[in-house]
């Protein structure tokens, strides 16, 4: 049994071998062809990127060549180019060379020709040098002979010559002043618009408020302790939230109310009268006060603005520029409420407007919006003027409106007859009678400075300011001033006050020259 067992285990082992053998020359014989394959493999890959790269590089070849005969064309347009370019260059330097050689030719002609001239003047001159000299030993010969003749000095026969050209002058001068008068009223049908507007225009001055207290009563003296309150807590409080100085003097039952914003004042007025009325008074309650009568306030100004334009039948106004309007209620201007002047100027040249046949409607809204800025120019740095065109152009005016606004006091043009109108309108409504008032001391200023300016002329015996300065009559020396010379006078006189005097209105100047003789028979 064991040697059963020992054969079939000799026999495995020598089974194993053989097979190990016969497994070793086969795995060697597929790896030989294995490796004969991947050798072909690499030979045809190799051929293949042979191939590739011959023809990848007849192709870089053809490339590079049709680049270089691409180049060298570009290089031959070019050359041709620049060519052509210095032909033309060249072709134009030879016409300049001859426009030049011409203008050389013409220069020397006209240099040749300039000597001659210079020949030719200096010869006149000579001449006219001679003949001045001959000219003004004629002059002296006939003045001596004058002199000799009419038995005067050469100062006497000179004042003598310029008498007689000064009086011909004057009466040249008052002559044509005369012409001018009759040429204007002789085509006034034909100017009549013109002459119209003309004639109703007013010079105008700048005016400003010379209201800025307020005075409010009091029921009693109790009443100013309660009004400062302890230590000053109250007159304190109600100065810090109105803006506006509270005087509290020794008049009896009467306290003043002092600051130039009109707006700020009239709220410090209502706050105060409602305190007064309601009997308690702390800062508490005065700030309850002054809001409540900041709101009152600001709604009659709208409310004033809208009733404005209703009345004018104004439409398509910006709500600010109302409301700037309103506040034209609490200006004033030499005693005349800006609001109600300016609705007055707007009625005025709208009817003005309607008799030369304009726009109406633009020229009543130019006439409300004339002294706009008038509402603010106690806060805004500027003129009335200036401020009111920036207002009117903010708020999108037509131009005309624009331009009446800038225009109303003879600061610019006036582009159209509307703008005209507008300053004569301001002009009408201020200057009439009781429309503003002035002080004393400027109404007798104005009247001095006018008699001043009368009594400064030559020839002038006196003069006399009357009509509460609306004409100066002037009385001259008949035998200094003729008939001539007081037409000339009369214009100078006026034109002197328009440049010196600022007034409301017109003034007439009035000159008199009455020659009397007197005998008696006895």
């Amino acid at each position: 049994m064991s040697i059963i067992i020992i054969e079939i285990l000799t026999a495995a082992v020598l089974m194993l071998i053989v097979g190990c053998f016969v497994g070793f020359y086969v795995r060697k014989a597929i790896h030989e062809k294995e490796l004969d394959q991947a050798r072909d493999t690499a030979d045809g890959i190799l051929a293949s990127a042979n191939k590739e790269a011959a023809n990848l590089k007849k192709e870089k070849i053809l490339e590079a060549q049709a680049e270089v005969l691409n180049n060298r064309q570009k290089v031959e347009d070019e050359i041709k180019d620049r060519r052509k370019e210095l032909s033309k260059q060249e072709n134009r330097l030879l016409q300049r060379e001859e426009t030049l050689d011409r203008k050389d030719s013409l220069i020397e002609q006209k240099e040749a020709q300039l000597a001659k001239r210079e020949e030719s003047l200096d010869q006149q001159q000579n001449q006219l040098t001679a003949k001045d000299q001959e000219a003004e030993k004629l002059i002296a010969k006939r003045k001596d002979e004058l002199y000799q003749v009419a038995q005067l000095t050469q100062a006497e026969a000179r004042d003598m010559i310029l008498d007689n050209l000064n009086n011909e002058l004057t009466h040249e001068r008052a002559q044509l002043i005369q012409d001018s008068d009759e040429k204007v009223k002789n085509s006034a049908d034909k100017y009549a618009k013109k002459m119209i507007v003309e004639a109703i225009q007013r010079s105008a001055a700048d005016t400003v408020s010379e209201t800025t207290v307020s005075v409010i009563n009091l029921p009693n003296d109790e009443m100013k302790g309660r009004i400062i309150g302890r230590e000053g807590r109250n007159i304190r409080s109600f100065e810090a939230l109105t803006g506006i100085d509270l005087i509290i003097d020794d008049t009896p039952e009467v306290v003043v109310l002092s600051g130039f914003d009109p707006i700020r004042r009239e709220i410090a007025k209502r706050t105060l009268e409602k305190l007064i009325e309601d009997g308690r008074i702390h800062p508490a309650r005065i700030e309850e006060m002054v809001d409540k009568a900041r709101k009152e306030v600001n709604d009659e100004i709208y409310q004033a603005g809208e009733s404005a334009l209703i009345e004018l039948g104004i439409h398509n106004m910006h709500p600010e520029l109302i409301k700037i309007l309103g506040r034209l209620k609490y200006r004033t201007s030499y005693g005349q409420n800006v609001l109600d002047h300016s609705i007055e100027v707007a009625k005025v040249t709208s009817a003005l407007a309607a008799e030369l046949g304009l726009d109406e409607k633009l020229a009543v809204r130019a006439g409300l919006l004339h002294d706009i800025g008038k509402a603010v120019d106690h806060e805004i740095e500027g003129t009335h003027v200036e401020i009111g065109v920036e207002l009117a152009k903010k708020y999108h005016e037509p131009e005309i409106v624009v331009n009446a606004i800038a225009s109303h006091h003879g600061d610019v043009e006036p582009i159209s007859l509307i703008s005209v109108l507008v300053s004569a309108a301001d002009s009408i409504s201020s200057a009439r009678p009781g429309a503003r008032s002035e002080s004393l001391e400027n109404y007798i200023r104005r009247l001095e400075k006018l008699e001043e300016i009368a009594n400064s002329y030559d020839g002038v015996k006196t003069s006399y300011a009357i009509q509460a300065g609306r004409e100066i009559r002037i009385m001259v020396e008949p035998d200094e001033i003729s008939d001539d010379q007081m037409v000339i006078l009369a214009r100078d006189i006026k034109n002197q006050i328009e440049t010196e005097l600022e007034y409301p209105g017109n003034i007439k100047v009035t000159l008199i020259r009455e020659k009397r003789t007197v005998e008696v028979a006895k």
